[in-house]
């Protein structure tokens, strides 16, 4: 599968129809974009817009709103948002280091998103399928639930720095809550809150207390659902409605539109590139505003 064979590479230009009939148009992408590209419409999509696949199974005549259109890039704009997490001479993709707290964590002035999420999430493993076109870059996954046990901070060029929070639940730093409350409350430079939930078990007791956390704050966050491979796609639509019902009726400040995603066959994970790329301001996605 192309997804399986993902790798950087150089731009080359190309000419496509999307599977959405947004005409042909040419535009510079990466290898690993360009493969793609040439799948089939219907595999191109469960690729790249998952939710919008799911869709698909409904159904006939229900009507839940998957917001499908709040945020809803073109091909050309996912492609460019690709070069965003592409490691080059001129953009740098690493490791900065890593903080027990607010206080030993790096200064920086750049936008920053964190990720956030209970252990065994598949976040580390999720962050790595971000950086797949960064291979130098390290990102430790372990088969362990709760082996994060520091924020850990990357930069991305010189657009935003992404920051790996310790896992709660099981395994938890003892300091947990008052790190991250810390760095929630505090960090000033913080754009966006990714929230993991694992597409299989659905939102969790533990996972209540992260979202509470965020409404309090008043946090902008996002609702990332992971291991979309782990499912039928019965119980994952099961799952995907539940989801989107709670974050439409329980919460103020999340996003209206999950992102499902999975770190093994890489479906969603271009799409999630292009949102953070937009809402970092490295990338404008016509009609998308950023709140």
């Amino acid at each position: 599968m192309a997804a399986r064979r993902l790798r950087s590479g150089l731009g080359q230009l190309f000419a496509t129809r999307t599977a959405l009939g947004r005409g042909r148009r040419a535009y510079n992408t990466s290898q690993a974009f360009a493969e793609v590209l040439r799948l089939p419409s219907k595999q191109l999509t469960k690729l790249v817009f998952p939710l919008q696949e799911l869709e698909r199974h409904l159904v006939p005549g229900s009507r839940p709103d998957f917001h499908l259109k709040t945020f809803d890039p073109s091909l050309e704009d996912i492609a460019k948002s690709d070069g965003v997490f592409t490691a080059t001479v001129r953009n740098r993709i690493e490791y900065l280091s890593s903080a027990v707290s607010l206080d030993h964590a790096p200064d920086l002035l750049c936008p920053e998103v964190c990720f956030i999420g209970r252990s065994n999430v598949g976040k580390s493993s999720l962050i790595k399928a971000l950086f797949s076109l960064a291979p130098e870059v390290e990102v430790r996954v372990s088969k362990k639930p709760g082996h994060t046990k520091k924020m850990n901070f990357f930069k991305v060029g010189k657009y935003f720095t992404l920051v790996d929070m310790p896992g709660y639940g099981y395994r938890a730093p003892e300091d947990f809550v008052k790190m991250v409350e810390t760095y929630l409350k505090e960090r000033k430079n913080l754009m966006r809150t990714f929230l993991l939930v694992d597409s299989v078990v659905g939102i969790q007791k533990m996972d209540n207390i992260a979202i509470e956390m965020c409404e309090e704050f008043a946090l902008p966050y996002v609702m990332v659902l992971t291991k979309i491979d782990k499912s039928s796609k019965g119980h994952l639509l099961k799952q995907v409605l539940e989801i989107q019902k709670f974050v439409d009726t329980k919460t103020q400040g999340c996003f209206p539109q999950l992102f499902p995603v999975s770190a093994v066959t890489y479906s969603g994970i271009h799409l999630l590139r292009c949102f953070i790329a937009n809402i970092t301001g490295n990338l404008k996605t016509n009609g998308f505003q950023v709140s």
